[in-house]
């Protein structure tokens, strides 16, 4: 949706990196591709449970056959929230290319060239799709998921099981109960429920319950490498990127997404130096301080 290098870009530059790449469920390049782009990175398969459980079934075996080592289930898209942003810039599959947005793009020669010279996009796991993704969510997704369906996917899925989406503690205890590997305190980016709570200040209840026994993970927000910083000082293990490498996605292809994380991992370590913090198990509580 921002380059048509994608998927490839991001993958790849993940495993020059050494740090895993999530595909999603929406990805617009299969799970085989991605794993013969990035051969020898960590692949992992960011799952949306089907209301119809044979085709969640055959991505699970998919990924597992291409050599997936983690499975990550989101849960908080009951329904699709009302991003707005979406329907007035035309984000649809196909694209919408409204007034605004050729406007908008008319002084990016390149960004058209780059969109007239490619597939048409589409969601290469799902069948084809005409309109919105919160349409594609409330039309495909499963909206009564329980504690069951995740006994169901620890059973069929044999290698790290992470839940995406938790925004309490309580969940958070509930689904390592249930055999979780890892939980990614997440808001989905504030695009599904406004004044959702804000990840990082629901980390220290987490960490205070469940640090040693689980992963914890950080999403939302994470646009700075201070901000990695700051989470792993409140207790999470790691911290997941989305918008932040997309915006070196759209600037470069693949040369942008290595540059992103260039400039991510330089910012987490000069935080560190000023906080006269040397080494990741030396950061604390006490070096955050949550408004």
């Amino acid at each position: 949706m921002m380059q048509s290098e994608g998927e490839y870009a991001g993958s790849q530059a993940a495993e020059h990196a050494g740090i895993p790449y999530t595909l999603s469920t929406m990805g617009t390049a299969s799970i085989e591709d991605v794993a013969k782009a990035a051969p020898n990175g960590r692949n992992w398969f960011q799952l949306y449970l089907w209301t119809d459980r044979d085709q969640s079934l055959d991505l699970i075996e998919r990924a597992a056959r291409a050599g997936y080592d983690t499975l990550m289930v989101t849960v908080d898209t009951a329904v699709a929230g009302a991003r707005l942003r979406d329907v007035r810039n035309g984000m649809t599959i196909p694209p919408a290319l409204t007034a605004k947005t050729v406007l908008d793009a008319s002084y990016r020669p390149a960004w058209w060239f780059n969109f007239l010279t490619h597939e048409p996009l589409n969601f290469a796991s799902l069948s084809n799709f005409a309109g919105t993704p919160s349409e594609l969510i409330n039309s495909m997704f499963d909206p009564t998921l329980t504690y069951d369906d995740l006994d169901w996917l620890r059973k069929v899925w044999k290698g790290k099981l992470v839940v995406k989406g938790i925004q309490t503690v309580d969940d958070a205890k509930k689904a390592v109960d249930h055999g979780a590997d890892g939980i990614v305190i997440s808001n989905h980016g504030g695009r599904q429920l406004d004044r959702a709570p804000i990840p990082l200040h629901l980390l220290p209840d987490v960490a205070a319950v469940l640090k040693g026994r689980t992963a914890i993970i950080l999403d939302t927000g994470i646009m700075s490498g201070g901000d990695v910083i700051a989470a792993m000082a409140l207790g999470a293990d790691f911290t997941l990127v989305g918008r932040a490498y997309l915006y070196g996605l759209m600037a470069g292809g693949r040369a942008g997404v290595d540059r992103a994380i260039e400039i991510l991992s330089t910012q987490a370590s000069r935080t560190m130096q000023l906080l006269g913090v040397t080494q990741i198990n030396d950061l604390g509580p006490e070096h955050v301080r949550l408004l």
